[in-house]
């Protein structure tokens, strides 16, 4: 049983009008705290009852009753000082709970349950309803949390206990623990890989340099393979024309341009026929590999059947100037 003396302090603080009134008006409020703080008395002899003023955060001042004292949850581990105030709307209202931390045994980083200055939340709290939840439940609760994840002991969580073996409201407690740990490594995972966006992002920007670097160059030399084509054209053109100007062996008539091409010329023997057949055959295929040429840049030939087919075309070609230079010396090579 409670001593004589706190009794007599909860029914004098919850009567007194003067010259420190609490701030619990009602009745009916006033005999539930007094039911609810006789109770954690009972089961935590270790706490002291007083009065103070509190302030809330919006600025609002209060005079509330509050119990301090030392929690302790496990062996080896250092006892857990706290301060409970009954909010003025209590018990419709959760008590407001603090952990007061010292320099010898600061709050560890990330904990769950407790922020860096001490105040206290839980599943617990928060989803807090009268008559549902009272004090002295509310330090159960936190005596189990604690043993979770001690506020001044960094450890890792209970070892894994079948569900059926605990209650919901422990089980929810222990879902609530790794569910905090696990965003918090999420988080840390995921600024790990913002800080390595930008370094990715270089490098897909260095990347699109090059592969647009490759492709202005590509398009630079297709560019000047059609102008050299061009110019080749206009050349063999050139050429052609002349060909019919000053060659005297060029007969080009009016009369000879409606004739077949096989009638254009006439050798006068043998040997005049054989070169006639290898100029006409050289130079019809010098024809063929320039429409291959044509055929590749419109896109109809393919890359690799233009190699073949000018490989081809290439030894042929070869032949029948071997042939030429057999009749008539290498000089002729230069004429053509």
């Amino acid at each position: 049983m409670p001593s004589s003396s706190l009794i007599e302090f909860i029914d004098t603080a919850l009567s007194c009008t003067s010259p420190f009134t609490l701030s619990y008006a009602d009745s009916k409020q006033k005999w539930l705290i007094r039911k609810d703080l006789i109770s954690l008395i009972q089961d935590y002899p270790s706490f002291n009852l007083s009065a103070d003023t509190f302030n809330h955060n919006d600025g609002t001042t209060v005079n509330l009753l509050q119990a301090t004292g030392d929690l302790r949850v496990a062996n080896h581990t250092p006892p857990i000082p706290l301060i409970i105030w009954l909010h003025e709307n209590y018990p419709c209202m959760p008590p407001m709970v603090f952990v007061l931390p010292n320099y010898m045994s600061p709050i560890h980083q990330d904990h769950p349950f407790v922020d860096s200055s001490g105040a206290t939340t839980s599943p617990y709290l928060q989803t807090w309803e009268f008559p549902r939840c009272n004090l002295t439940e509310l330090v159960h609760n936190l005596v189990k949390n604690f043993t979770l994840d001690h506020p001044f002991a960094c450890s890792p969580a209970a070892s894994f206990t079948h569900p059926s073996l605990v209650s919901k409201r422990e089980a929810l407690d222990r879902l609530s623990v790794k569910l905090h740990y696990d965003t918090i490594a999420l988080l840390a995972q995921t600024e790990d890989e913002m800080e390595d966006l930008p370094i990715l992002q270089e490098e897909l920007v260095k990347r699109d340099d090059i592969i647009t670097s490759m492709i202005i160059g590509v398009e630079h030399e297709r560019m000047n393979l059609k102008d050299r084509v061009e110019n080749l054209t206009n050349q063999a053109d050139v050429l052609v024309n002349w060909l019919r100007v000053n060659d005297p062996k060029s007969v080009v008539t009016k009369a000879e341009n409606e004739m077949d091409d096989g009638d254009a010329f006439e050798a006068g023997d043998e040997e005049s026929r054989l070169l006639i057949d290898y100029l006409a055959a050289d130079r019809a295929l010098e024809d063929l590999i320039y429409a291959l040429d044509k055929a590749v840049e419109q896109g109809v030939v393919s890359f690799d059947v233009y190699i073949r087919q000018v490989r081809v075309f290439a030894r042929e070609q070869f032949c029948y100037k071997a042939m030429l230079v057999k009749l008539r010396g290498p000089n002729i090579l230069h004429c053509l």
